[in-house]
């Protein structure tokens, strides 16, 4: 009988099996870790709930039509309407054709086409504009380049309602 106990003692010594359930358990640790990075997001969402940002990357070409309520960021080609009721941002190198409608747009990069209703545009030093703008408020750098008209600063219809949208996203942006 002390070799069968030998060999249940030989079967208890493979018990290490609850020593593969303590890795287990330290990957039950990192699962934890995991749930920070998983909050990450969440904070992101929380800043992103005002506005959230579609990106077009530098090296692709898009024809067709944007519309929705976020903010889009263009920094490759753009061939088509935009009319968005967040940002319109045009990077430096991107190029957009087409009519505008947005809440703030700003131009690094060249817009041939028409600002239709924006409470803000912001021409930056290597902008190009092409075409018509109709703004609540107008910032143009030196060494920016337009041709075309700019109507601002008018307090009429179309033009009120995008300032009176941007004073409640950004206090004092149409004054």
């Amino acid at each position: 009988m002390a070799i069968w106990k030998d060999n249940t003692a030989s079967r208890q010594t493979p018990t290490p099996a609850p020593e593969a359930r303590e890795p287990a358990r330290i990957g039950a640790l990192s699962k934890p870790e995991l749930a920070p990075s998983a909050a990450a997001p969440v904070t992101r969402a929380d800043t992103g709930v005002p506005r959230k940002e579609s990106l077009i990357a530098a090296d692709i070409t898009i024809e067709g039509k944007i519309e929705g309520g976020g903010s889009v960021r263009i920094a490759g080609k753009f061939n088509g309407d935009v009319n968005v009721q967040g940002d319109l941002t045009i990077e430096a190198g991107a190029k957009l054709t087409g009519g505008v409608r947005a809440d703030k747009v700003t131009i690094a990069g060249e817009l041939e086409g028409n600002v239709e209703e924006a409470s803000r545009v912001d021409l930056l030093q290597t902008g190009v504009v092409t075409g018509d703008l109709k703004t609540g408020s107008l910032t143009v750098a030196a060494g920016a380049r337009m041709r075309g008209q700019a109507e601002f600063g008018w307090d009429d219809g179309k033009a009120s309602k995008a300032i009176k949208h941007s004073n409640g996203a950004e206090s004092g942006a149409g004054s």
